[in-house]
């Protein structure tokens, strides 16, 4: 999938420094500290963008949250493999983490059928294609979603700050929201609070697809 528009990639901006050091030798120990450096706030920036708590980062990357605590302090330099699912987690490239400076984000994003991005979620029998700009330039995500047969939320209850809106284009689903279940039917929605209690599940035989909007606090 192809990220979002920026004035350097994340590919070019690694050209760029391959071709420095290619000409000016290693980078300056300071320079890699700052870059280092800089990594665990981003997480924490982008962590608290989303609403989320350690352990709800820590679920959705299956990295411990005292990792990732230590990693946003500063107490720990992060493996490249922990990077990538904070990364994945987080909906960013790894370079949005490593590289030395980012530029203005566009304002529009275009995002075209085949192009769309797949998003991240903990939950099974779910796929889910992004359909919007990425999270800490909008306020707003979308994506459109492909509820298996039987999956299901879980039976822990959801709960974290935001709204959500749901869309089904085909087949049908059920959503609680605190003590009021939903049916969804082609064409239906549901729009409700994500600090209440909810729950989500296709208890039917043939998938469901909807459009999925989400509304995180800054």
């Amino acid at each position: 999938m192809n990220q979002p528009a920026r004035t350097r990639s994340g590919d070019s901006a690694q050209a760029d420094r391959s071709t420095r050091q290619a000409v000016d030798g290693p980078m300056p120990e300071a320079e890699l500290e700052e870059i280092v450096s800089s990594i665990g706030p981003k997480v924490k920036e982008l962590r608290d963008m989303r609403g989320l708590s350690l352990q709800q980062l820590s679920d959705r990357s299956d990295v411990s949250p005292a990792a990732i605590h230590k990693v946003e302090q500063g107490n720990m330099v992060p493996t490249i493999t922990t990077l990538l699912k904070l990364a994945a987690a987080l909906e960013r490239p790894v370079s949005y983490f490593v590289d030395e400076d980012e530029s203005a984000p566009s304002y529009v994003v275009h995002t075209p059928a085949k192009e769309r991005r797949a998003v991240y979620t903990s939950h099974s029998g779910i796929d889910l294609q992004g359909i919007s700009g990425p999270y800490g330039q909008y306020f707003v995500a979308g994506a459109v979603a492909e509820i298996e047969p039987g999956a299901s939320s879980g039976d822990k209850a959801l709960r974290h700050p935001g709204e959500e809106l749901i869309f089904v284009l085909s087949g049908s689903m059920e959503v609680d929201v605190g003590e009021r279940t939903v049916t969804l039917g082609v064409g239906d929605s549901v729009h409700f609070r994500t600090d209440r209690d909810h729950r989500w599940r296709n208890p039917n035989k043939k998938l469901a697809r909807a459009v999925w909007m989400a509304l995180r606090p800054a």
